[in-house]
C-alpha cells in the first residue's frame, strides 16, 4: 500500500534530515516521484492542495439563463402553477428552439438549481431567524386561564371549571378540573 502524500512528504523530509548529503535527485528515485515533489516537500512539511479542474463546459451551458429565469419565475407562483422539469425541457424547444439536451440533462440541472434559486429569493425578503432566549426566576412568573368542561361523574354529566396554571419558570402546565358544586378536584375524587 503506497503512502499518502502526507506521510510521502514526512518521510522525504526525514531522510534528508538523517542524511543531508542526499540529492534530490536520489530522494525522487528513491520514493519513485519527480524531483519538484521532492523541492516541496523540503520546502514544506504541508503538501500544498491539489487544483480543482476547471469545469467542463456542458451542452445546457446556453440554455442555464433561461431555465434559472422561468425557476425565478416559480419562486412567486403558486406551488401548482410552478414548472416542472418536463415543462422546462419542453419550453427550450418550443420557444428558444433548444433542442441539443436531453430530458434527464435538464432534470438534474432542475434538482440542483432550484433550491438554490429559491435561497436565493428567500434572502433578500427573510427576516432575521433566531430565538430569544427567556429567563424567569422560580415563582416570579404566571399565566392562569379557567374554563368550562363537561365531564361524565358517576354517569351524570356534570358542568365543570377547568383551572390552568402554567409556572414561567418550568415552562410545565398544570391542569385541574373542579368541580364547583362540591369544590373538590378530579383527581381527589377519582382517588
Amino acid at each position: 500500500m503506497g503512502l499518502s502524500r502526507a506521510e510521502l512528504f514526512a518521510a522525504i523530509r526525514r531522510d534528508k534530515r538523517l542524511d543531508p548529503e542526499l540529492s534530490q535527485r536520489a530522494l525522487a528515485e528513491k520514493y519513485g516521484v519527480h524531483r519538484r515533489t521532492v523541492r516541496q516537500a523540503l520546502l514544506s512539511a504541508v503538501p500544498p492542495p491539489r487544483k480543482k479542474p476547471a469545469p467542463r463546459a456542458t451542452v445546457l451551458d446556453p440554455a442555464k439563463p433561461w431555465i434559472d429565469d422561468m425557476l425565478r419565475e416559480d419562486a412567486s407562483a403558486p406551488r401548482k402553477q410552478k414548472h416542472t422539469a418536463r415543462r422546462i425541457h419542453q419550453r427550450l424547444a418550443q420557444e428558444y428552439d433548444f433542442d441539443l439536451v436531453s430530458y434527464s440533462t435538464v432534470c438534474d440541472y432542475v434538482l440542483a438549481r432550484r433550491p438554490q434559486i429559491e435561497a436565493e429569493v428567500l434572502e433578500g425578503r427573510r427576516h432575521l431567524t433566531g430565538m430569544v432566549p427567556q429567563v424567569h426566576l422560580p415563582g416570579e412568573e404566571a399565566e392562569v386561564d379557567f374554563a368550562d368542561v363537561w365531564v361524565r361523574l358517576a354517569g351524570q354529566v356534570v358542568k365543570c371549571h377547568l383551572f390552568t396554571l402554567r409556572l414561567s419558570y418550568s415552562g410545565k402546565a398544570v391542569h385541574r378540573p373542579v368541580d364547583r358544586t362540591i369544590g373538590v378536584s378530579s383527581s381527589v375524587m377519582a382517588g
